[in-house]
């Protein structure tokens, strides 16, 4: 409530919220209308927003695209690169232990079966004293080698790393801590002599014309040394194929243009290991080393005379005997060529013809004629092993 004066002085008292609310009235439709005319945006100012928006928006997806590329493209690298050193360490090892547990002398009588369809059946020794390296020189995928080796432990299974002595009188077999590293009786094994001389070393002990037994029977006499004082040793070699098709194991290397990545470019395969099975003869079941693999190369460093010198390199060693592989070869030498990642267009590879090889062998590789398109837009890499085998003798 206020109070307010008449013209002649009287007082009288008028409703103080009716006259602010009268008076406010014409204010608040100013205001509002005044609001009206001058809120929002034009159309041009609307597209004008939405030119500069969309322009952010392309500029920052063409920084996100580009970060998710290379970020791809690193991962396959990465990817490509721990492949690269686990399935080059299995090669690297296989070749280190070719000869491994192989019979030098295959008595008299005694025959024995390898790979049972072609090309494999190309490297077959049956029934001669196996040999414990070989290779197919230019035989394989894109004019590659196809490489052989010959070892008891090459093989997939924890049997073929197992081995103990054989003594003429009780305890007959040494046993091994922890009791996992043991044999058991009804895994497969051959028995091998270890003779006094050249003309009897590593000799495959038999029972009639059969070379193996199982673990449970080698200490009937027949497989006792004749010695009394001697030792003859066991090497286990397959869990469950009775009888062994052969006394040893072997695993083949070669580029298998099959279950090819997608990722990998044209005309390029997987390098695969893959066991001969001891039932049937079947290369199954392949192990792949390396994705991408264009091709692979394999030299020799050889020892022809015996005086402890590397005085030859070859990539033939196909007409040499199984004893001169084991005197004469010191060194192996592995030349693969395969793209790490994946195709990039950001990225041109400078050469089309690659080197594989050394000392004037292996192979001039022709990126643009064998790859086709696009060959430049992809990492190419040489990973070369070198190699001295530990077990030829």
């Amino acid at each position: 409530m206020i109070h307010k004066k008449t013209a002649d002085g009287r007082q009288y008292v008028v409703d103080s919220m009716k006259e602010e609310r009268k008076d406010s009235l014409p204010t608040i439709y100013y205001i509002l209308s005044t609001c009206k005319k001058e809120a929002g945006f034009t159309l041009i100012e609307l597209l004008i927003t939405m030119v500069v928006f969309v322009l952010v928006i392309a500029a920052g997806s063409q920084i996100f695209t580009g970060l998710l590329t290379q970020f791809k493209q690193q991962s396959k690298i990465a990817e490509t690169n721990i492949e690269g050193i686990v399935g080059l360490e299995i090669l690297r090892q296989n070749i280190e232990h070719a000869g491994y547990g192989l019979p030098w002398i295959i008595p008299t009588g005694v025959t024995y079966s390898e790979a049972s369809s072609s090309p494999a059946s190309t490297y077959n020794d049956a029934s001669n004293p196996p040999r414990a390296i070989l290779s197919g020189n230019g035989t394989g995928f894109n004019v590659s080698d196809y490489l052989v080796i010959k070892a008891i432990n090459v093989a997939r299974n924890d049997v073929c790393q197992r081995w103990t002595t054989l003594k003429a009188t009780a305890p007959n077999v040494r046993t091994w801590t922890p009791s996992s590293e043991n044999l058991i009786a009804s895994d497969k094994v051959i028995v091998l002599s270890p003779g006094a001389t050249d003309l009897n070393s590593r000799t495959l002990v038999i029972s009639g014309t059969t070379f193996s037994t199982t673990y449970g029977s080698v200490t009937s006499s027949t497989w006792l040394p004749t010695d009394a004082m001697g030792a003859n040793i066991v090497y286990g070699v397959d869990p469950d194929t009775s009888p062994l098709r052969m006394p040893f194991n072997r695993a083949d290397y070669f580029i298998s243009n099959a279950n090819v990545p997608q990722r990998c470019a044209p005309n390029t395969g997987v390098l695969e290991k893959v066991v001969v099975n001891q039932n049937g003869g079947g290369l199954t079941n392949p192990l792949p080393l390396l994705d991408c693999v264009a091709d692979m190369q394999v030299v020799y460093r050889r020892d022809t005379n015996g005086d402890g010198t590397i005085d030859n390199t070859t990539d033939d060693i196909s007409a040499l005997t199984a004893q001169q592989i084991r005197d004469q070869v010191k060194e192996v030498r592995i030349y693969i060529l395969a793209h790490e990642g994946q195709y990039d267009r950001n990225y041109t590879y400078p050469n089309s013809t690659i080197t594989l090889g050394e000392f004037g062998l292996g192979s001039n590789f022709n990126l643009a004629t064998t790859i086709g398109a696009n060959w430049q837009n992809y990492r190419w890499k040489v990973n070369t092993l070198v190699v001295k085998p530990n077990n030829l003798r």
